[in-house]
């Protein structure tokens, strides 16, 4: 004789506390769920619009600079500390969390070209229109003391930017040349160039630290060796570099912002085609930014806007811009990944969230919530109807026009290269893709 006894563990469904919510079990054979597809789209669409309509990146309005803001820096080792530099000579220090200046110094004559800190955080360097690099302690000044350089070096031309070694005491300049300086001496260790013109921009690579990327008026991109104090080779691009900036996870990538509205990324042992041209910006770029986490990166135009770009992806994921905001000089993105900071021409410098629709201050079933509604947009990010939910933006007419215009021009440019390579010999004009048209030469 056989006798079925049912047999249950409390542990499966009695709360240990009252707190606890009611735990419910569920069967998952598909059998049973004939309708889940359907249902899950519906949630994947309403999260969707939910995400657009509470997509408000502006957090804060940071003012007080008398001119235009021409450069910003980050604090190693403090994420609520950031320093900006106007086109006055003056330079403030700011709290984010406060939203207030804590410091204000005059630190040259003319515009504040660059600005760096040290990579231990206690002091930061700054360079200007007077030919003068200046060391200041991070620290203010004591009660009833001046307010002055702990070091001053006087160069013989303009410097136009400068920037810190990442783990030593050496730090670089560019202007008619490149050099580097030991913080503990008032001539350079070395000084390197290739061509004549000026260089705008310098940056240190951060995994290979002696590894140095410059981008000169002359439309090169050159690539520097500190330990052989010698160019490595150049790429020469169509149009003017602005500046350049270093993926933080990857030690050979980097990405150049231009004069001809597009972001070149390169793999810098292979520079005679981009890895990904990243356009979407209606006027030149002026500035560049990795989040700390390498998979994307931060544009300044001089279109009035910044836009979020996904690695690797041509087109950018956000925009964002405001009624009041001019063209977007400097841009920086925080070291926690989760805000970006830009500096622009009407003197105030705007906190944004690199998630537009991020909520701040999240419980944990708000966030298990959030994951969820995550991986059913991924899965149904596809779908007509989300995707065009997803992918909509509004925009400023003058950035719609522009779009709209050089979408025409694009397409005329593309008709009349069809319409030669049909009415001629076969073979005789090349196709040449998007990548390679815009690189002129790799010297090495």
């Amino acid at each position: 004789m056989k006798v079925k006894m049912l047999s249950r563990n409390p542990d499966n469904y009695v709360r240990e506390t009252k707190l606890d919510l009611q735990r419910v079990p569920r069967n998952y054979d598909p059998a049973l769920h004939p309708f889940e597809v359907p249902r899950e789209y519906i949630r994947a669409l309403n999260a969707t619009k939910l995400e657009r309509v509470f997509a408000k990146p502006f957090l804060a309005s940071l003012d007080g600079h008398r001119d235009g803001v021409n450069c910003l820096a980050k604090h190693p080792e403090k994420l609520a500390t950031v320093l900006s530099g106007a086109c006055d000579g003056e330079v403030r220090i700011w709290n984010l969390t406060q939203r207030n200046c804590i410091r204000t110094i005059q630190a040259h004559e003319g515009f504040v070209r660059g600005i760096c800190t040290r990579f231990c955080g206690t002091s930061f360097f700054t360079v200007g229109d007077d030919k003068t690099v200046k060391q200041w302690k991070m620290d203010g000044p004591g009660y009833g003391d001046e307010e002055e350089p702990l070091h001053t070096i006087l160069g013989k031309t303009v410097y136009t930017g400068i920037d810190h070694h990442w783990k030593e005491a050496v730090f670089a300049t560019c202007g008619q040349q490149v050099d580097i300086w030991d913080e503990q001496r008032t001539n350079p260790i070395c000084s390197m160039t290739w061509g004549f013109d000026s260089i705008s921009s310098v940056k240190f690579n951060p995994i290979e630290t002696f590894l140095l990327g410059s981008c000169a008026s002359d439309r090169n991109i050159v690539l520097y060796d500190m330990r052989q104090a010698t160019p490595l080779k150049k790429v020469i691009l169509d149009m003017r570099t602005n500046t350049i900036c270093w993926n933080p996870m990857e030690a050979f990538i980097f990405t150049a912002a231009n004069e001809d509205y597009n972001l070149y990324t390169f793999d810098m042992r292979a520079l005679d085609t981009p890895v990904m041209v990243h356009m979407d910006h209606v006027s030149a770029v002026l500035d560049v930014d990795y989040s700390p986490t390498g998979k994307e990166f931060v544009s300044a135009s001089f279109d009035k806007s910044i836009r979020i770009f996904p690695v690797d992806k041509s087109r950018s994921r956000e925009v964002y811009h405001t009624k009041r905001m001019q063209h977007v000089i400097c841009v920086k993105w925080t070291s926690d990944s989760k805000y970006i900071m830009c500096g622009s021409d009407e003197m105030n410098i705007r906190l944004w969230k690199a998630n537009a629709s991020e909520k701040l201050g999240l419980t944990s079933r708000e966030k298990a919530a959030k994951d969820y509604n995550q991986k059913l947009k991924e899965k149904f990010q596809h779908y007509p109807h989300i995707k065009r939910i997803a992918r909509h933006r509004h925009l400023p007419k003058s950035i719609y026009s522009q779009i709209q215009e050089q979408r025409i021009m694009k397409e005329a440019r593309r008709r009349k290269e069809v319409n030669r390579i049909k009415h001629s010999k076969p073979g005789s004009v090349p196709l040449v893709s998007e990548k390679k048209k815009h690189v002129v030469a790799v010297v090495k």
